[in-house]
């Protein structure tokens, strides 16, 4: 068994409710192993045999099973997470600064983010699969990255976490 990160999107945002201790429970039932999560926001540690794209379609499928909704599920190793925030690429620390990673599963999603111009302050990196973001507080939703983000295009393959939440997730699942 090998330990996994899930992070669903859209979740306990934009009308999709769900309460975490639910989430760990339909995510046992479907066979993933010490089921834990993080934070309201659907980030999930699990142990697991398989490779990420199956696990992702299992959890989508239990998870849209008992609850109804179009479940979009991006899954990744903890090595490979824990990788990618090492390769953060901004200060970490930058004063009045957010620094994010959006996690994308399909790569002509990932070429259209990363050819984006950011606006004013914002700064983007292409990762491995993902694309490192830093944007000035307050300015999120208005910045070149957020404001595409909203479209549905990018629905079913991208999904974003600061580093904070990411730092949580490692920990968690440090704690076997």
């Amino acid at each position: 068994m090998t330990r996994y990160a899930a992070f669903l999107r859209g979740v306990n945002v934009g009308g999709v409710k769900l309460r975490m201790a639910d989430v760990a429970a339909t995510l046992t039932a479907a066979g993933f192993a010490g089921t834990r999560t993080v934070l309201a926001s659907g980030n999930v540690v699990f142990d697991a045999a398989g490779a990420p794209e199956s696990l992702r379609t299992r959890a989508e499928a239990a998870l849209r099973a008992d609850f109804g909704y179009a479940a979009r599920v991006l899954v990744y190793g903890i090595e490979t997470l824990r990788a990618i925030v090492d390769d953060y690429p901004f200060d970490r620390e930058a004063p009045g600064q957010h620094s994010y990673v959006t996690f994308v599963s399909d790569r002509g999603v990932l070429d259209e983010l990363a050819a984006l111009d950011p606006v004013a302050d914002e700064r983007t990196a292409r990762g491995d699969g993902v694309l490192y973001w830093q944007v000035p507080k307050g300015a999120t939703l208005t910045s070149a990255i957020g404001a595409t983000m909203g479209n549905r295009r990018y629905t079913p393959s991208t999904t974003t976490r600061n580093l904070r939440t990411l730092g949580k997730v490692l920990a968690l699942a440090a704690r076997g």
